[in-house]
């Protein structure tokens, strides 16, 4: 039984994992070419990058970095499976992010075990129903759902950094909504350990879950399987009664629901707030971490961890005298080789397919 489920879940996981391990290997190998025109030694550079990002409590900080990629990796990859690109991720996230800091501070007198779900719950609904605009528009239209998700990621900057956080504010020029109440606060791993300088909080548990979430909904149910379907082919799932359009629309919903959940986890965990940089573009990396980890869940959670380690590590390296620009290269590179693993896979699965056809 134990082996069963190792072969169905893990090894493709694990395969994932061997072959994401050699493609980042290119890629610091590449990358060190970059760190030399610094007149910086790439061993010396890479060593700050690995003590930056995994030594004492600098792991906490990996860890704080990755939660965001994680959920927004996920919520890409959920539509990934269901044949959709979700470029939107951005919009989803930033929605899901006013709304948790909306209702955090919105809802007084509700006791801590009320107002939490509740914000995340609201969070969760209105990053779902943003990414539905553009699954409707998908099942009913027929609307390319890439040009749709790009335009709805310019409204929601503009809903909710450019006008919501001057709605919300009685007085102008503030760089942020209000502060949400005590009892809307994801507990802080720091405060637990009264260390003030870990600030990975209870977002990242949530990520985890999602990510179980997700594997439970798309290999045991009944959902995930037709949304499987109209991924792979919706003409074959259609004429094997699948409602295709309901599924395209659910897909999207699931999937800004997980990009909506990156947002409030960052407001409830992070800033306490929607502030104006909240478009840090955690929704756009997602992509990459979708990418990277082949729209595997449990691959996505490694994923996620690899980029919050070259983000927290890149700070290191700039110690020694590395732009930081050479981290954002070294994770082109990543992606990149990835790209082209992939590519030489699906070329060498095709060869053998011939072959054994002959």
């Amino acid at each position: 039984m134990k082996n069963n489920v190792y072969f169905k879940y893990l090894k493709p996981a694990s395969i994932e994992l061997l072959y994401a391990g050699l493609s980042i290997l290119v890629a610091l190998i590449i990358g060190a070419f970059f760190i030399l025109f610094t007149e910086t030694s790439p061993l010396v550079a890479y060593q700050r990058m690995f003590e930056g990002a995994f030594s004492g409590n600098n792991i906490y900080a990996t860890l704080f970095r990755s939660t965001p990629l994680i959920l927004t990796g996920l919520a890409v990859a959920f539509a990934f499976r269901s044949g959709l690109f979700n470029i939107g991720a951005e919009g989803q996230y930033l929605i899901g992010a006013f709304t948790a800091a909306w209702a955090g501070f919105y809802f007084t007198n509700l006791p801590r075990i009320i107002h939490l779900p509740l914000v995340l719950i609201l969070a969760i609904i209105a990053g779902g129903l943003w990414a539905s605009i553009a699954g409707f528009l998908k099942a009913k239209l027929g609307a390319n759902e890439v040009i749709n998700t790009i335009m709805l990621n310019y409204i929601a900057i503009y809903l909710t950094i450019s006008y919501g956080i001057r709605a919300v504010n009685e007085q102008p020029g503030q760089p942020g909504t209000p502060f949400i109440l005590s009892t809307a606060r994801i507990g802080n791993l720091g405060e637990i350990m009264n260390v003030p300088a870990i600030r990975v909080h209870g977002g990242f548990i949530i990520a985890l879950l999602a990510a179980l979430f997700m594997w439970y909904f798309m290999w045991k149910t009944k959902s995930g399987y037709e949304i499987r379907a109209v991924g792979l082919n919706s003409h074959a799932a259609e004429y094997g009664g699948v409602n295709v359009a309901k599924n395209v629309i659910l897909a999207m919903f699931i999937s800004g629901a997980l990009a909506g959940l990156a947002g409030a986890g960052e407001v409830l965990g992070t800033h306490s707030r929607f502030i104006q940089g909240m478009n840090a573009g955690h929704g756009f990396t997602g992509i990459a971490v979708a990418l990277v980890g082949n729209n595997n869940p449990f691959a996505v959670v490694l994923s996620g961890l690899l980029f919050g380690a070259l983000s927290q590590g890149g700070f290191a390296m700039g110690r020694v005298g590395v732009p930081r620009d050479i981290v954002t290269i070294i994770q082109a590179l990543v992606i990149f080789s990835i790209a082209i693993s992939q590519v030489i896979r699906t070329h060498l699965a095709k060869k053998r397919a011939k072959e054994a056809a002959k």
